[in-house]
């Protein structure tokens, strides 16, 4: 009997696996982080890169591929265990600082690179206004203007994801959306 329900326990971590690695295409993020994601948080223990390989039949190489992305979004961390000399990783085992590493960290990225592209583009009307001074015609002169105004709601539009990254990871979203306490409901 305890057999049977040891294996529905591992069925509903397997479940509850699957659905975080289905919940990172949410967030831009592969299937396999998230799969990697369940697996350490649900082994509530650090583990290495071959335990990882062994568990999701995926090669050491890849699974250490992975973990690079993962620390790269800020949702794990090498951990020293002593006594041993392999690596160890954790995952942030908080759902709710997951969600802000990963909304915030995948964010910044766009913001960074609209930004750019914006000044970029910016910069390139300004050189081209003033290459050919009164020499536009009004179609083109509405161009401009149009494009211009465009540039400048987009700059508006990404200072605002920036400052709402900044909202998230200064946790102040925290103070008007609470997270509530779990129950213990069994």
């Amino acid at each position: 009997m305890e057999k049977e329900v040891l294996e529905e326990l591992k069925q509903a971590e397997s479940q509850i696996s699957d659905r975080i690695a289905d919940n990172m295409k949410t967030f831009g993020v592969s299937s396999t982080v998230g799969r990697l994601l369940g697996i350490i948080y649900l082994n509530r223990t650090p583990m290495t890169l071959d335990q990882l390989a062994e568990e999701t039949g995926m090669s050491k190489t890849r699974m250490s591929q992975v973990m690079r992305q993962m620390m790269s979004l800020n949702i794990a961390e090498k951990e020293f265990v002593k006594g041993s000399r392999k690596e160890y990783y954790k995952v942030e085992n908080d759902y709710i600082q997951t969600f802000i590493s990963l909304f915030t960290t995948n964010w910044k990225e766009v913001v960074s690179k609209n930004s750019q592209l914006a000044r970029r583009l910016k910069d390139k009307v300004l050189r081209l206004e003033e290459k050919h001074q009164d020499n536009f015609s009004p179609e083109a002169e509405k161009k401009i203007a149009d494009l211009k105004e465009e540039l400048e709601q987009w700059i508006s539009y990404y200072d605002w994801i920036r400052r709402l990254v900044e909202f998230f990871e200064s946790e102040d979203i925290l103070k008007y959306v609470p997270p509530k306490k779990p129950s213990n409901d069994s």
